[in-house]
């Protein structure tokens, strides 16, 4: 939802209405004027103190809500010359290989991956014939936060056969990486065997975790990959930030 910003010396107050800590108030501002086009891309904001007169408070929180702006990825902040608009979009390439931190260091980026919750559970009968399991059978349930250049990019859900991948997270927690977690089961190779992309917008827990908006609009990605032998290996339900990536399908 939009929200407007305060005019005159009732700024303060009127975010002071919203129960908000006043500068997310502001960073959340800024970030819906910055998605609509009224700041482009490569534009400076306006300074620090005319930006506090705007809204009525003083410079510190201006500045923990340009630090907030840059941790969402929208802005940067050059010293001596001020902060600037920043909407480029990471080319996440989606193809038979399809792995994220090769993606993210090909675009000239560093990627992390950090295990957010992991639990075993019952699989529904959608993740378990998706992985050709029975209905019921326990999967390994992985919550993985990834992140470009420490801005998050995606969540994701990926499930696992329980059975033979009974302690993923704590493999995980170590690599940090699918793909080296999976060598560890001895699987040396596996590929994309197929991709869903639909829209959604955030909950609470996801946009907490990607740093945005609750009810922001956002890309979901299930996907299933496979062993060379065409074995089911994993599968993922990804919700990207649509506004800082975008989704390239490779034929």
């Amino acid at each position: 939802m939009l929200t407007r910003t305060p005019r005159g010396t009732t700024g303060k107050h009127h975010l002071l209405a919203r129960g908000i800590m006043l500068w997310r108030c502001i960073a959340d501002d800024f970030e819906q004027m910055i998605l609509v086009g009224k700041h482009e891309n490569g534009s400076r904001l306006p300074g620090e103190s005319e930006i506090a007169a705007r809204y009525g408070v003083n410079r510190h929180t201006v500045r923990r809500a340009m630090a907030e702006l840059a941790a969402r990825g929208l802005v940067r902040t050059e010293r001596g010359s001020g902060t600037y608009v920043r909407t480029d979009k990471l080319d996440y390439r989606i193809g038979q290989r399809t792995r994220f931190s090769e993606i993210v260091a090909a675009a000239g980026h560093d990627a992390e991956g950090r295990l957010q919750g992991h639990r075993l559970e019952e699989a529904s009968e959608e993740i378990a014939a998706r992985l050709g399991l029975a209905p019921g059978a326990q999967v390994v349930r992985l919550e993985i936060l990834r992140s470009a250049d420490r801005v998050p990019v995606s969540v994701a859900t990926t499930w696992l056969c329980g059975q033979r991948f009974y302690d993923a997270a704590k493999i995980f927690r170590v690599t940090r990486s699918i793909t080296r977690m999976l060598q560890h089961y001895g699987v040396d190779g596996y590929r994309r065997k197929w991709t869903r992309v639909t829209a959604g917008f955030t909950d609470a827990v996801d946009a907490g975790r990607l740093r945005l908006s609750i009810q922001r609009p956002i890309l979901i990605v299930d996907s299933i990959d496979v062993a060379v032998n065409g074995e089911p290996v994993l599968t993922t339900r990804g919700r990207f930030a649509a506004d800082r990536v975008a989704l390239v399908v490779e034929s």
